[in-house]
């Protein structure tokens, strides 16, 4: 196969284990070859912009600016980028996000071995790629993504360990109406109380910065 016509991929993850993964499998494919790396958000657009992958896959935790900033960005300047979004979790609702900007394919880290070489191939073919098992899984925590900004800012006060006095006097809003957002709040996290309702929302990233 010419050089011209193999798919040329980009991969942006923060530890070198993985980008070291993934380059050996691209590696055993002959239609395909890593052209870039890089370990933040920053880095890959800059990568992007140098190397104008035909696929680029895209981890959402990173360090200076994250998957989803990321993403944004490249395809603000690039509306025809095909990025494919890496996550530990299934459910992590910035992948539903990424998603919103613009990514067209979703893969867990678990999963590298049997789906990464198909999902380049069928991106760059200009398919989308969720796989059946997770794409439910975004699908059931999606409705997260309907929380308003005060049940936001309500929530990193809970996180922090204030009681609804306290986040009510810090808001500048009554103690009922904080109660009125808790109760919001565990009703769209389907948590059981506010502890509960704390660590589904960091598991699934929504308190990120």
């Amino acid at each position: 196969m010419a050089i011209s016509d193999r798919i040329r991929v980009l991969c942006v993850d923060d530890h070198p284990l993985v980008r070291d993964g993934i380059a050996f499998a691209i590696q055993q494919h002959a239609d395909m070859e890593l052209v870039a790396e890089a370990s933040n958000g920053i880095d890959a657009v800059v990568a992007f912009r140098q190397h104008r992958p035909d696929v680029t896959l895209m981890d959402l935790r990173m360090p200076q600016m994250n998957g989803i900033d990321a993403t944004t960005a490249i395809r603000g300047e690039f509306p025809n980028a095909r990025i494919v979004i890496l996550t530990t979790y299934s459910g992590d609702i910035q992948a539903s996000r990424a998603l919103k900007v613009g990514a067209v394919g979703y893969l867990l880290k678990g999963m590298f071995r049997t789906e990464l070489i198909n999902t380049i191939r069928r991106v760059h073919s200009g398919q989308r790629h969720i796989p059946p098992e997770i794409a439910s899984e975004i699908a059931e925590h999606f409705v997260a993504d309907a929380l308003s900004e005060r049940e936001i800012e309500v929530l990193r006060c809970v996180a922090d360990g204030c009681a609804n006095k306290v986040v009510a006097d810090m808001l500048l809003i009554t103690e009922d109406t904080v109660k009125g957002h808790m109760k919001n709040i565990l009703s769209k996290l389907q948590a059981n109380d506010r502890t509960h309702a704390v660590m589904i929302a960091m598991k699934r990233g929504f308190l990120d910065d």
